[in-house]
């Protein structure tokens, strides 16, 4: 199962609309979500319009939240896409053996007790990808430290289940110029150990571009590029190759932000 989980401020202003963009990667099997962490005023409200829109078409949840709430929210929305999944294909399943109008609450207690069983065993084992998306905006900024503390949990979180979890981190726009959408800082990884090192500075300036972004990553995910790009933090120590496409940095997603 693969999904993107896109922490942003809304209100993106360069490229293919966002919108657009998640109803391609839920097309090609990808399930958007986002989360909104959000100014106040006029800003907020339309940023949270794009966010809601964002997530409907890309298949998704979407929630605003302040930011101490953002590591709960992100674990959250993980666990319940797993749930909604498996529900879908053991409904699909279901549906084959039994008929088209069949439905769980329709079996005997007894089955449907069985069905939820494999239902519950199936979220804990089945392979799951979820790559972070997240905007780097200047608008962004403040919130930084809910960001740090959102990962590492989410990677702890992905860790205590039993199937093979796998987490990956981009950040957006690439640089400062604009001329790069989205920057990878991690490859897919089980191990995220080094990612300190990549919160002491980080450049939050230039433009949004979410949209552009989005599509970047939905490439990562389901082109050849599962083969190509490698999480510098493998075992043999090899460092991600880049393209013009997808930027890997030196320092990360935090390469350029001094505190």
């Amino acid at each position: 199962m693969k999904q993107i989980i896109l922490i942003t401020d809304g209100c993106s202003n360069v490229g293919i609309s966002p919108v657009v963009a998640a109803a391609e990667a839920k097309a090609k099997g990808i399930i958007i979500h986002v989360i909104g962490v959000l100014d106040a005023g006029e800003i907020g409200e339309l940023g949270a319009s794009e966010i809601d829109e964002i997530a409907a078409a890309g298949g998704g949840m979407s929630r605003t939240v302040q930011p101490s709430r953002l590591s709960q929210t992100m674990q959250m929305m993980t666990r319940k896409t797993v749930v909604q999944t498996i529900q879908q294909v053991v409904g699909q399943e279901l549906r084959s053996i039994l008929g088209q109008t069949t439905k769980l609450e329709a079996l005997p207690p007894e089955q449907r007790s069985e069905v939820v069983r494999v239902i519950d065993d199936l979220t804990e084992t089945a392979d799951l990808k979820v790559a972070l998306l997240i905007d780097a905006s200047a608008s962004m900024k403040p919130k930084l430290p809910a960001v740090k503390e959102a990962i590492y949990d989410l990677q702890l979180s992905l860790q205590s289940r039993m199937g093979e979890s796998l987490l990956s981190v981009f950040h957006f726009p690439g640089n400062v110029s604009g001329d790069q959408e989205v920057e990878m800082d991690f490859g897919w990884t089980r191990d995220l150990a080094n990612l300190n090192r990549l919160f002491y500075k980080l450049n939050m300036k230039g433009t949004t571009p979410t949209g552009p972004a989005l599509l970047k990553v939905v490439e990562f995910m389901n082109g050849s590029a599962d083969d190509t790009y490698r999480s510098k933090h493998n075992a043999a120590g090899d460092r991600p190759k880049a393209d013009s496409r997808i930027r890997s940095s030196e320092d990360g997603i935090f390469g350029d932000y001094v505190v």
